[in-house]
C-alpha cells in the first residue's frame, strides 16, 4: 500500500529531527520521488549506506560493485565525519539532505551536507555527491568519479591506466612508468594496477569524487587522494593534470602502501626510503647528499639522537623540506639493504609508527644491525666516513 509523499515527510522529519545517529535528516522541501514506496526505499538506502561507513570498505555491501574503488575513495573522505573536537561531541555534524536529482529512470543524484549547529549557528563539515543505482528491491551507490570523467581521455603504460581531460605529458609517463615497475619489483609487488586520474588543483579533484567543500581543506590547493582495492589502486593528483610535475618519491609512497599495511609503517623509515630510491622535491639522492654535505655536516658535534627526537629541515623552505634524520635513517638503510638484502629494509619499515622515544624502532635496528641507542651516535659517523661524505 502507497503512503503520500507529505505523509513521508513528517513520518522522517519526526523520526530524525531528534536523532543522534547517523540517520538523515530530510527539510521538507525536498522533492522526493512521487513513488512513495521508491522514496521509502530510496531513503533507507541511504541510510543504510551512511551508516555503513563504520564497516571495513572492502565488505560494505552498499557501495556498487562495478565502481567500488571509485566510491572508497570518497568513503575515505567520509570516516569519523560526524565527530568535532572543537565541541567535544562525537556526532556533532548530522547528515542533511539537501537535493535529489532524477538522472534516469534507475539512478539519482543526491546532494547531501554534514552540518553542525551550535549556539544557533550552524557549522559545515561537507558538503557532498553520490549517485544512488536503483538494483532490484534496493539501491547501491557510487562516487561521482565515473559519471564526472566518462568524456576523458586514457593512456596505458603496462600495469599503469593514466586518466586526462586533454593532454599528457608523454616522456613523465615513461618516467612514472619506469619508476613504478622498479617500485613493484623490490616490493614483490605482481599485476598491481595503477588507476591515475590527473587534476590541476585540489579543488578539482575534490569535485571529481563529489565533495563540494569540506572543512578539513579550506585553502589548500595542491594535493592527492588515494584508495586501494584487490590489486588495484587509485590516484587522483591535484598538481597538474598533464603530469609535469610527476615526483617517483610520491609513488615510493603509493607502492608501498600496497605493500606494507599503513598501521606498520615507520614514516621516518617510509621517508628515508623515498629519499634513497626516489629522492625528493624533484632532486636526485645524490643532489640530496650534496646539500646535506653543505649544511649539515659543516659541524663536526652534530647530535643525531636529538635529530631522531626532534625533527630538523636542511631544506630551502618549509614547504619543500628536508629531513636530516631521513637522511641519517636512508644511510642506515643502505647498509641494511646491501649487508641483508632488502626483505630486512621492510622490517624496519614495519616496526610500527613513529614514537617519541623510537623504542620499536631501535629495538627492531639493533636485531638488524647491532646499531643501539647508546652507540647510534658513533655508528652514524662510521657511516657518513664510509659514505667518503667528509674528508675525515
Amino acid at each position: 500500500m502507497k503512503r503520500t509523499v507529505t505523509s513521508l515527510i513528517l513520518l522522517l522529519s519526526l523520526q530524525f529531527s531528534f536523532s543522534q545517529t547517523n540517520e538523515l535528516i530530510i527539510n521538507s522541501n525536498i522533492k522526493l520521488p512521487k513513488d512513495s514506496i521508491e522514496s521509502t526505499l530510496l531513503i533507507t538506502s541511504v541510510n543504510n549506506f551512511l551508516n555503513s561507513i563504520k564497516t571495513l570498505n572492502e565488505n560494505n555491501k552498499y557501495i556498487l560493485p562495478s565502481e567500488r574503488i571509485e566510491t572508497i575513495v570518497l568513503l575515505n573522505q567520509l570516516y569519523n565525519i560526524q565527530n568535532s573536537k572543537s565541541f567535544n561531541d562525537a556526532i556533532f555534524y548530522k547528515p542533511y539532505l539537501t537535493n535529489i536529482i532524477n538522472l534516469t529512470e534507475e539512478k539519482y543524484l543526491l546532494q547531501l551536507s554534514y552540518i553542525g549547529i551550535n549556539k544557533n549557528t550552524p557549522y559545515i563539515k561537507i558538503a557532498l555527491e553520490l549517485i544512488a543505482h536503483r538494483v532490484n528491491q534496493s539501491f547501491l551507490f557510487s562516487s561521482t568519479l565515473i559519471n564526472n570523467t566518462k568524456n576523458w581521455k586514457t593512456f596505458k603504460a603496462n600495469n599503469v591506466v593514466f586518466h586526462f581531460k586533454d593532454s599528457i605529458n608523454e616522456e613523465k609517463v615513461m618516467s612514472f612508468d619506469k619508476h613504478h615497475a622498479l617500485f613493484d619489483e623490490k616490493l614483490k609487488l605482481k599485476n598491481k594496477i595503477s588507476e591515475l586520474y590527473l587534476t590541476n588543483n585540489f579543488v578539482e579533484l575534490l569535485k571529481l569524487i563529489g565533495i563540494q567543500y569540506k572543512s578539513d581543506y579550506n585553502g589548500k590547493k595542491e594535493g592527492a587522494i588515494s584508495s586501494v582495492f584487490e590489486n588495484k589502486k587509485l590516484i587522483i593528483t591535484g598538481v597538474n593534470n598533464t603530469l609535469d610535475n610527476f615526483d617517483p618519491h610520491d609513488l615510493w609512497h603509493n607502492r608501498l602502501s600496497l605493500a606494507v599495511s599503513k598501521q606498520l609503517i615507520n614514516k621516518p623509515i617510509d621517508e628515508a626510503c623515498a629519499y634513497l630510491y626516489a629522492g625528493s622535491w624533484g632532486m636526485t639522492w645524490e643532489d640530496i647528499l650534496k646539500k646535506f654535505n653543505k649544511e649539515v655536516l659543516n659541524k663536526k658535534d652534530n647530535d643525531w639522537l636529538n635529530y631522531k627526537k626532534h625533527q630538523t629541515n636542511f631544506g630551502d623552505s618549509d614547504a619543500e623540506h628536508l629531513m636530516i634524520d631521513y637522511v641519517i635513517d636512508a644511510l642506515i638503510i643502505k647498509k641494511i639493504e646491501q649487508e641483508k638484502g632488502f626483505s630486512a629494509v621492510l622490517e624496519l619499515i614495519s616496526c610500527g609508527p613513529y614514537e617519541k622515544e623510537n623504542t620499536n624502532y631501535y629495538k627492531t635496528l639493533e636485531k638488524l644491525t647491532g646499531i643501539t641507542k647508546q652507540n647510534y651516535n658513533k655508528e652514524v659517523w662510521k657511516l657518513i666516513k664510509n659514505e667518503k661524505l667528509l674528508n675525515l
